[in-house]
């Protein structure tokens, strides 16, 4: 395969960009994207460190962030892995951006800027679930903020309700390909009550 090698090349193969694409970039959080923002529950970050890039789903019962004001958002950093990918990437290179999705909108919010991690302890009380409180918080400077193109959604018809999963391997079947004396069947079988109690 031959390479695009030029941002000039690109250009002329795509022409210029539709106008309104350019003008909607907002430089804060708007009222009708704080409606926005507060209504989703999942969002997409990614982050680029030296080892390369990450994009991490985040999700919660409730807002997937905090807006802390028009130009700040907040994320707990709930229970997971301890990869901290993301919070590793962040710490060395604060360059990140966010894509909110909410079941049956074929619209995504993104959100660019740079990103902190903080453990201070007045910012992490602020989120409490099940009396658990997350051990750092992500806090997130907004330098643009706008909402993306429906078609990527509706081509894909994400939210028609259709469920392939069916047809699909398992956790524990990706990780018996990598441990094969793993037992994937039990590890997925016991997955929904394991996780339930280390939500948060």
């Amino acid at each position: 395969m031959t390479p695009v090698s030029s941002v000039d090349e690109l250009a002329a193969i795509y022409g210029p960009a539709v106008p309104r694409s350019l003008t909607k970039v907002r430089d804060r959080l708007t009222p009708a994207y704080r409606t926005w923002i507060n209504a989703a529950r999942f969002v997409v970050v990614s982050t680029v460190g030296p080892e390369g890039t990450d994009g991490s789903p985040r999700g919660d019962v409730g807002p997937v962030v905090r807006i802390a004001d028009d130009r700040r958002l907040l994320m707990p950093d709930w229970m997971g892995n301890n990869r901290i990918d993301t919070l590793r990437n962040i710490v060395r290179d604060p360059r990140v951006s966010l894509m909110f999705m909410v079941p049956g909108s074929n619209n995504v919010v993104r959100v660019n800027g740079h990103a902190i991690v903080t453990v201070d302890a007045d910012v992490t009380q602020q989120f409490e679930q099940r009396g658990k409180h997350p051990r750092s918080v992500v806090v997130i400077s907004v330098t643009e903020v706008y909402f993306q193109c429906a078609k990527a959604i509706m081509r894909s018809a994400l939210w028609s309700g259709e469920d392939h999963s069916a047809a699909l391997p398992k956790a524990g079947d990706l990780l018996q390909e990598v441990e094969p004396d793993f037992d994937g069947a039990a590890y997925d079988a016991g997955y929904a009550a394991a996780a339930e109690a280390k939500m948060w």
